[in-house]
């Protein structure tokens, strides 16, 4: 199962952990997902998703039904 939001299309980047002494070594930095349940009322149905918690800020702030209509306009969501 890849670590990817399913509503903003985010996933791991990769960066260098820098020592005092100035080494740097590869690392990732995740993203920090959740699995959450979603009810859409228009379609009567509750889903599952695996989102982002900035993604979580955006439902909570323009709700659920905004937030899958512009991932699907942006190409991420195809249900």
């Amino acid at each position: 199962m890849s670590r990817v939001c399913e509503l903003t299309g985010k996933k791991a980047m990769v960066g260098n952990n820098v020592s005092h002494a100035m080494n740097k070594t590869k690392r990732k930095f995740n993203v920090n997902l959740m699995k959450k349940r979603f009810y859409i009322p228009e379609e009567d149905k509750w889903i599952t998703l695996k989102v982002s918690t900035s993604a979580l800020k955006n439902i909570n702030k323009k709700g659920i039904s905004a937030v899958i209509k512009e991932a699907r306009a942006n190409g991420i969501l195809n249900k």
